[in-house]
Order: structure tokens, then sequence, then C-alpha cells
């Protein structure tokens, strides 16, 4: 599979980001990164809690880490698991209420050495809702 240089820096960020995770009660480290629609690559990793309920996603902290700066727009997602897992339905909730275009929005799955699968985001979220 060819990537282009914007794909593989998603990829790599998604990479870098899940070696920052905190995850000693799931031991399931994530690293997610979103790319906006001015190119901007926004990078988070999965953060738990003792309470587990209170613990935080990958791809959320990405997303709040992209509008925290005033990114509101996602084109492209990746998400690195230890095995190639995809997003949970929070997450796809969450990035569908950032992503103008889900039929056009990559979402890379990778684990920290292969590309595992590239889907739409409208593909993991068929039946998503939004309010606006």
């Amino acid at each position: 599979m060819t990537l282009s240089a914007a794909e593989r820096a998603l990829i790599q960020a998604a990479r870098t980001a899940r070696q920052n995770a905190y995850a000693p009660y799931s031991g399931y480290p994530v690293g997610a990164a979103v790319q906006t629609d001015d190119g901007r690559i926004f990078a988070g990793c999965n953060v738990e809690n003792a309470s587990y309920g209170l613990s935080i996603c990958a791809e959320r902290v990405a997303v709040c880490h992209a509008v925290m700066a005033g990114a509101q727009r996602i084109t492209a997602v990746a998400v690195c698991t230890p095995d190639g897992g995809t997003p949970c339905g929070a997450c796809r909730q969450v990035l569908l209420e950032f992503a103008p275009d889900p039929e056009a929005c990559a979402v890379w799955i990778v684990k920290p050495d292969i590309v595992v699968q590239r889907y739409t985001l409208a593909s993991l979220i068929p039946h998503g809702f939004r309010l606006k």
C-alpha cells in the first residue's frame, strides 16, 4: 500500500502518541491522531483511571487537542493499537461530530509496525446522528 507523505505523518503521529499512553489497568495502549482541514495534525493517547468509566480514549484526546487549538473540521484519522482494534462507538460518534464529510474521512487502523486497514468514518458509523 502506497501512502502519501500526509498519511505517513498522520500514522506516525498516532504511533508516537501511543508511546505515552497511560494504560495500567487494561494494558492496551492506544495512540490516535486527527488531521484537520488546514493540514494540521493533533495527537492523543488513552488515559485510564482506577474508576474505569473516567478513562478517556486516545481518539477523544486527539479531538479535544484539535478543538482546543481552534480546529473543528477533521478530514482523516489514524489509530494505533496493539492488535489493530478500531475505535469504540463513543469515539466514532465524537469523530463524526467534527468530520464534515464522513464519506471522505479516512480512518487508518495501524499496529506499531504495520498498516492494518483503511476505512471511511461513514463505514465505521453508518447510522451516526447529528443534531445540526
